[in-house]
């Protein structure tokens, strides 16, 4: 029975680097919690050991492409925060000049 892995490729490609290092932490502490129940016998699943293991390990391949250029972090939030700010910008310029229109009059 194999434990499946919540951290696929896939997934991880899909997260910024900052997400990733926050899992990465979690999955750290959860390794350290595992070792400790193993050592005290009171382990239910051993098979979890090597499923955090192996996530670590994507985690880091992961952060490792984006840092040698293999692959690129997604900018998915930057572009969602840049159309924020340039409809800002729009409805800004847009009232200034309405303004403008009001005192030429």
């Amino acid at each position: 029975m194999a434990v499946e892995s919540a951290y696929t490729i896939n997934n991880l490609n899909e997260k910024t680097n900052a997400e990733i290092e926050g899992f990465l932490k979690k999955s750290k502490e959860e390794l350290f919690n595992l070792r400790f129940q193993n050592a005290t016998g009171q382990l239910e699943n051993p098979s979890r050991l090597k499923t955090v293991k192996h996530d670590i390990a994507r985690m880091y391949t992961v952060l490792r492409e984006r840092e040698l250029g293999i692959t690129v972090e997604p900018a998915a939030a930057e572009v969602k925060d840049e159309s924020e700010s340039k409809a800002k910008k729009a409805k800004a310029t847009k009232t200034q000049s309405d303004e403008t229109k009001t005192e030429e009059k």
